[in-house]
């Protein structure tokens, strides 16, 4: 199912895309960019660009660095972008960026587990 998307958010992606930061970047590189089912870098859903998105599991990837859990505003933004996430049957997992620094290889088994359980096993990636 194709989601609706804000046109505006098209040029922006396209910047993020150019500027990922050194953990997306190192997880795209290195596991994401040659993945099956195919996911998607700074991906606009709505009014929002994911980081990550595997539209065939419904799943997205958020690289979030400390000021993600650090900051109250910060917590009630990715609470309110999750629930409307949620509402577009998109499932959303948070990966901090220490994590794919120090536990690169767990985090990458985590990825994989998530979207074959989302697509009930099929995949043995």
């Amino acid at each position: 199912m194709q989601k609706y998307y804000d046109n505006k958010n098209i040029q922006n992606a396209r910047k993020l895309r150019h500027n990922m930061t050194l953990q997306e970047r190192k997880l795209w590189y290195l596991y994401l960019r040659t993945y099956r089912p195919r996911i998607y870098r700074q991906r606009p859903v709505g009014k929002y660009i994911l980081d990550f998105y595997c539209a065939k599991a419904g799943l997205a990837i958020e690289i979030d660095g400390g000021q993600h859990y650090d900051e109250a505003d910060n917590k009630q933004y990715d609470s309110k972008r999750t629930k409307y996430l949620n509402n577009q049957c998109i499932r959303v997992i948070r990966i901090p960026n220490n994590q794919i620094m120090n536990n690169f290889n767990g985090v990458c088994e985590y990825i994989d587990k998530i979207i074959n359980m989302s697509l009930g096993g099929e995949m043995n990636s």
